[in-house]
C-alpha cells in the first residue's frame, strides 16, 4: 500500500474556474447550498436544512475561534510600506493575556516588502533594523505605536510592540488599526463588511488570521433548530494559522511542512465525546485536526501518563510514524486522567496532524466543509475521509453551480462505515 508520504499532489488537483470561486457570501448565511455525500450518493439541499440530513442524538462539534484584525501596515521615513502580519503570540505566549498586554508584547509576523525594513549606514552596510512608529487613535486618543523587528523564529520574525498609553490593550491597538485578513485568493481588498461576514456566529475567542469556513453558513436559527431535534453542540479552539493557505509544493507530499496550530478543550467536551461512543460530526476542517489529534495525544498519554503539557503537542507525521489502535474512549479517558492529575480543567496543546489517505479517523465520523482549492492539505483531509470519491463531489459541485473556497457553498460527508 502508498504510503501517505509517497503521495502525488497532482492527484488532488482539479480544474477550478475562477468564476466558481465566491468573492462574497450569500446575503443570508444559510441560504447557501448544501451537497450532501451519503455513502456514495451525491444531492443536494439548502444549508438552512442540514438538520433533516443528520440524527438525533448527534454531537456537532465546532471550531469557536475569532478571527483577528492581523494585519498592520507601517511606512518608513523613506516612504517604503511595511506590512507587519501577526502569526502567533511570542510574549507572552498565550494568547489570553497577550490581549490584554498594556506598553509591549511580541509576536510572531510574516513581513511584507522585509528588504526594505533595515538601517543602512554612510558606506552602505546594514547595521540592524530601525524601529517604525505611526500615531493611531484608539477611542479619542492619540497613542504611539512602535515596532521593532527581532530575530527569526519558524515561518516568520519576532516582532516587539510597544505603546505609549498604558491603560491600551493590545487588543484595543488591533481593534482600532489592524486589517482584517481575508483569504489571497479573493483577489480584492477586505471591505467593512467582511468584518461580520468572515466571522461565525459563534466566534469568540480570538487567534485566529484566518475564519473556520465551514461555520460560516450557520446562523442562530439553524443552531436553535439543531437544538429543537436534540442534535447537541460543543466546542472546540483551534486558531487558524496563514499556513491553510500555503500550497503544496512538493511533487510528493513528504516535502510539505505542516504550520502548527493552538488548540483548547474543555473537559467538559471530551466527556461529551465520550458519552457518544467517541465519534463526533466535526464542522470543518479545523474541527476535524482538533479532534483528531485529541485521539494521538491521548495515545501519548496512554503510553506515559506522566508527559507535561509542552510534549502533548502532535507531530505532522505521527499517526504513521508512530500508530495506534486503543478505542477512541480509552484515548480520551487518558486526556481526563492527565487533566485529572494536573487539576485542569480545559487541554491546551498544538497539532501539525497531517491527515492524507491512508489515514485512519477515529472519531470524525461525519464531516461539513465547503469546497477546498486543488493540491491543497484540506482536498487530501476530504480524500482521506471519503476516498476516490471525492472526484464524484467536486465534480457534482461543479456541474451544479456550486460557490468554491471560503464564501462558497458547503457539504455534508457521510462516509461508509
Amino acid at each position: 500500500m502508498l504510503s501517505p508520504k509517497d503521495i502525488q499532489i497532482q492527484e488532488y488537483n482539479y480544474s477550478l474556474p475562477e468564476e466558481r470561486i465566491a468573492k462574497f457570501p450569500m446575503e443570508k448565511r444559510d441560504e447557501s447550498k448544501l451537497l450532501i455525500y451519503n455513502k456514495g450518493d451525491v444531492s443536494h439541499d439548502v444549508f438552512k436544512n442540514i438538520t433533516n440530513h443528520l440524527q438525533q442524538g448527534a454531537l456537532l462539534i465546532y471550531n469557536n475561534t475569532r478571527v483577528i484584525q492581523a494585519r498592520l501596515h507601517f511606512r518608513k521615513k523613506t516612504g517604503a510600506l511595511i506590512e507587519v502580519f501577526l502569526l502567533e503570540p511570542y510574549s507572552p505566549r498565550d494568547y489570553e493575556q497577550v490581549f490584554h498586554a498594556h506598553d509591549h508584547c511580541a509576536w510572531v509576523c510574516m513581513i511584507g516588502n522585509l528588504k526594505k525594513w533595515r538601517t543602512v549606514t554612510s558606506d552602505n552596510i546594514q547595521t540592524g533594523r530601525e524601529t517604525l512608529s505611526r500615531k493611531i487613535t484608539v477611542g479619542e486618543r492619540e497613542v504611539t505605536l512602535s515596532v521593532t523587528l527581532g530575530a527569526e523564529e519558524h515561518t516568520g520574525h519576532i516582532v516587539n510592540f510597544e505603546w505609549d498609553m498604558n491603560d491600551v490593550s493590545f487588543a484595543d491597538i488591533l481593534e482600532a488599526v489592524g486589517e482584517l485578513p481575508i483569504p489571497p485568493y479573493l483577489n480584492r481588498k477586505t471591505e467593512e463588511s467582511d468584518k461580520v461576514t468572515y466571522q461565525t456566529v459563534y466566534s469568540k475567542i480570538k487567534g485566529s488570521v484566518a475564519a473556520p469556513t465551514a461555520g460560516l453558513h450557520f446562523t442562530n436559527a439553524v443552531l436553535q433548530d439543531l437544538d429543537a431535534h436534540g442534535i447537541e453542540r460543543e466546542e472546540v479552539t483551534l486558531h487558524v494559522g496563514a499556513g491553510t493557505f500555503k500550497p503544496v509544493k512538493a511533487e510528493r507530499i513528504e516535502g510539505h511542512e505542516m504550520h502548527q496550530e493552538y488548540i483548547a478543550v474543555k473537559r467538559h467536551t471530551i466527556e461529551r465525546i465520550i458519552a457518544h461512543g467517541g465519534k463526533a460530526v466535526a464542522v470543518g476542517t479545523t474541527s476535524v485536526r482538533t479532534l483528531e489529534s485529541l485521539y494521538y495525544i491521548g495515545c501519548r498519554l496512554y503510553r506515559n501518563p506522566m508527559l507535561t503539557e509542552q510534549q502533548l503537542g502532535v507531530e505532522q507525521w505521527e499517526p504513521y510514524d508512530t500508530p495506534c489502535d486503543i478505542p477512541a474512549v480509552q484515548a480520551l479517558k487518558c486526556i481526563l486522567d492527565w487533566l485529572d492529575r494536573n487539576g485542569l480543567q480545559t487541554l491546551h496543546s498544538v497539532t501539525k496532524i497531517i491527515i492524507a489517505p491512508g489515514y485512519k479517523y477515529h472519531i470524525v465520523e461525519m464531516l461539513i466543509t465547503n469546497f477546498h482549492q486543488p493540491q491543497s492539505t484540506l482536498l487530501l483531509l476530504v480524500s482521506a475521509f471519503i476516498g476516490n470519491d471525492w472526484h464524484k463531489v467536486y465534480d457534482y459541485a461543479l456541474s451544479h453551480d456550486f460557490r468554491f473556497l471560503s464564501y462558497g457553498d458547503s457539504s455534508l460527508l457521510i462516509p461508509n462505515s
